[in-house]
C-alpha cells in the first residue's frame, strides 16, 4: 500500500531515462537509457544535470501505454481524449469508458483509471521537479545556466498544480522531498493556496528563462518566457483575476516572437512543427525510447487505415462550425449536403473532421450505417466510428511506418489561444472593446490564409461573448481545451446533458435511435450525458490515495 506514495518521496537513485525533448546539438533529452546514478556521483557536471531536467520534463512516465490511457498532461490522452469528458467528441469504448464517465453522471473515487493516473503521474513528476531544484545548485558551471535550468524545472512543477487545481481542487503542497512517513499523511491545501502558488511561481520564472526569440531550434520544446507567462494566464483567467490575465497575455503579444501561421492543418500533421505559432511543444521523436515516440496515430486513425478510432467526434462540435460567409449552419440551409457534410463550411471543420463519404489519405471513408462493406461502417460494435465522424486533426495521411511509432509533435500552447485569451481577458474585465483589438486578436486567428474566415464586426461585450467562445471551440478543437473553457465559464452542467447525436442520415435504414425519439435531422444517436452540478466539477481523489492516507478525504 506504501508504494501508492512514493511519488512523493525523495528517490534512493537518480535514474535517467530515454528523453524526448531536445537540449542541443551535442546535449539532446532524446538520448538512449543510462544506468541509475548515486546522488553524491550524479551532480557534477552541467550534461547530467541536463540529463535529470529531461527526466522532470518527461523521462518515462506514463510511457508504458504511450500515452494512451492515464494523463500525462502533455501526452495526447490529456489533450485529445480529455474531449470526451465535453461536447466536442465520444470515447468509442462506450458510455462505462472512464473519459466519458467524467462528465455522464457515474463518476465515482475508484471507476475512472485514468484520474488515478493523473494524480499518480503529476505527483510523480511534482517529486522530481523537486528533487532536481534541490541538488542542482551542486553542480560546478555557469550560474546563468543553472538557474534556467532551476526556472525550467520550478516552471515543470507549477504546471502540474495548475492541472491538479483545475481537476481535482484542494490537493496536497508538495515543494520538497519528503520522507515515507510524511508522504502518507500530507494534507491537502486549500484551492486558493495551490492557484495562489502557481501565479506566484510563473511570474518569478519568467526573469530566468529565455525570450522564445532567443531560443535554438537545436532546444526546441524547452520552456521559455512565454510559456510561462501562458500558463499564468491560463491560471489567472480560470481564478477570474481578468485584469491581471489581460495583462500577461499582452506581455507575450508584445515580445512579438510569434505568429499566426498560414497553414492551420499543417500545425498538427507535422508539416508544420517549429513554427512561430507554437509557444510549448510535446516533441517527439520515432524510433527513440522512453515515451518519446507518439502512438496517436493507432488509437485515432480509421480502420480503414489500422487504428483503432477512438476519437470520435460529436455531432455538436460539427454543427458550431458556421458556412463560409460566417452565417450560423442550419440543416435547413440548401448549402448544407449530408453526403458532403464540410462544403461550403469553415474550412476548419474539414481540417479538423472527416465524415461519410470523405476523402482521407486518398481513400474514400464510408460510415453510412447502410453500408453493407465499408470497414468502417457505423455500428454499436464495431472497431470503427460510432458517430460516423472521425478526427482528422494530428492524423499525418502521408504516414506509412509503424502507427504505433509516430514522430509528430503535440503543440500544448499555441498563439492562437493566447490571442483568443487575451480578447477574453479584456472582454471580462470590462475594457472597451474596438475593432482594432478584434482585428488584432480574433480575426487575425479567422484570417489566417488558409481558414480566411470573414472578420468579427461585433463590439458589444454580451453579443461578443457567444462568438468569442465559439470561436475558441472551433479552432482549439481536440487540444485539450474545451474541458477547461466550460469549466471556467460556469457552464458545464449546461452545456453536459442530454441527448448527444452524430452524423445526419437522412436515407437510412439502420439509424439509431433513443427509444422513442426521433430526431428531425436524422442524426444517430450517440449518448447522454448526466453531468451533476456540484459535484462532477472536480475529480475524485482516487479511493487507493485515500486508504493510504485517510486525511486526503477530509
Amino acid at each position: 500500500m506504501i508504494n501508492k506514495f512514493q511519488n512523493y518521496i525523495k528517490p534512493v537513485l537518480f535514474a535517467v531515462f530515454a528523453m524526448s525533448i531536445p537540449i542541443s546539438c551535442s546535449d539532446r533529452l532524446d538520448l538512449a537509457p543510462l544506468d541509475s546514478f548515486s546522488s553524491e556521483g550524479f551532480w557534477v557536471s552541467e550534461s547530467n544535470a541536463l540529463l535529470a531536467l529531461g527526466g522532470v520534463y518527461k523521462g518515462n512516465i506514463g510511457t508504458s501505454v504511450r500515452g494512451a490511457n492515464g494523463v500525462d498532461w502533455w501526452s495526447y490522452s490529456a489533450l485529445v481524449f480529455l474531449e470526451f469528458a465535453t461536447d466536442n467528441a465520444y470515447d468509442r469504448r462506450g458510455d462505462n469508458a472512464g473519459w466519458n464517465r467524467l462528465s455522464n453522471g457515474t463518476m465515482n473515487s475508484s471507476n475512472v483509471a485514468s484520474v488515478r493516473l493523473a494524480w499518480q503521474w503529476s505527483y510523480e513528476r511534482i517529486a522530481r521537479a523537486n528533487y532536481f531544484i534541490e541538488n542542482v545548485d551542486r553542480v560546478p558551471g555557469d550560474a546563468a545556466t543553472i538557474a534556467r535550468m532551476k526556472a525550467e524545472a520550478r516552471f515543470i512543477r507549477a504546471t502540474q498544480y495548475y492541472y491538479l487545481s483545475q481537476s481535482f481542487g484542494s490537493v496536497p503542497l508538495i515543494t520538497n522531498t519528503l520522507g515515507l512517513d510524511e508522504a502518507n499523511t500530507v494534507e491537502k491545501a486549500p484551492v486558493e493556496t495551490i492557484i495562489q502558488y502557481v501565479i506566484d511561481e510563473l511570474s518569478d520564472v519568467v526573469s530566468d528563462l529565455p525570450q522564445d526569440g532567443d531560443i535554438p531550434d537545436s532546444e526546441y520544446g524547452r520552456a521559455s518566457k512565454q510559456a510561462a507567462l501562458a500558463f499564468l494566464g491560463r491560471m489567472q483567467l480560470a481564478d477570474q483575476r481578468f485584469a491581471a490575465a489581460a495583462t500577461t497575455y499582452k506581455q507575450i503579444i508584445d515580445y512579438g516572437d510569434h505568429d499566426i501561421h498560414p497553414d492551420y492543418a499543417g500545425l498538427f500533421n507535422g508539416m508544420a512543427e517549429n513554427t512561430a505559432e507554437n509557444i510549448f511543444t510535446n516533441v517527439h521523436i520515432a524510433d527513440v525510447a522512453g515515451g518519446a515516440t507518439n502512438g496517436i496515430l493507432q488509437h485515432t486513425l480509421p480502420a480503414i487505415k489500422g487504428g483503432w478510432h477512438i476519437v470520435n467526434p460529436l455531432g455538436d462540435l460539427v454543427e458550431s462550425y458556421d458556412f463560409a460567409d460566417g452565417t450560423p449552419f442550419s440543416f435547413d440551409d440548401p448549402r448544407f449536403d449530408p453526403r458532403d457534410f464540410a462544403a461550403n463550411r469553415d474550412p476548419r471543420l474539414d481540417y479538423n473532421v472527416y465524415g461519410d463519404n470523405s476523402s482521407f489519405a486518398g481513400l474514400t471513408i464510408i460510415t453510412h450505417p447502410d453500408s453493407t462493406n465499408s470497414i468502417d461502417r457505423l455500428t454499436t460494435n464495431r472497431q470503427a466510428t460510432r458517430t460516423g465522424f472521425g478526427m482528422r486533426k494530428f492524423m499525418d495521411e502521408t504516414f506509412s511506418g509503424d502507427v504505433r511509432n509516430s514522430g509528430g509533435d503535440i503543440p500544448l500552447i499555441r498563439y492562437a489561444e493566447v490571442l483568443l485569451s487575451y480578447l477574453e481577458a479584456k472582454l471580462e474585465a470590462g475594457d472597451a472593446i474596438d475593432q482594432q483589438l478584434l482585428d488584432e486578436t480574433i480575426n487575425k486567428v479567422r484570417g489566417r490564409a488558409s481558414v480566411n474566415m470573414p472578420p468579427i464586426t461585433e463590439t458589444n461585450p454580451d453579443a461578443l461573448r457567444p462568438i468569442l467562445r465559439k470561436e475558441r471551440r472551433i479552432e482549439l478543437a481536440f487540444e485539450g481545451i474545451r474541458y477547461w473553457d466550460l469549466k471556467r465559464w460556469g457552464i458545464m452542467a449546461e452545456v453536459l446533458n442530454g441527448r448527444f447525436f452524430g452524423h445526419s442520415f437522412p436515407d437510412a435504414v439502420n439509424l439509431r435511435q433513443d427509444g422513442n425519439y426521433e430526431d428531425p435531422y436524422s442524426r444517430w444517436f450517440v449518448t447522454k450525458k448526466n453531468f451533476r452540478e456540484g459535484v462532477d466539477e472536480n475529480w475524485f481523489i482516487p479511493q487507493q490515495e485515500i486508504d493510504i492516507n485517510p486525511r486526503l478525504a477530509e
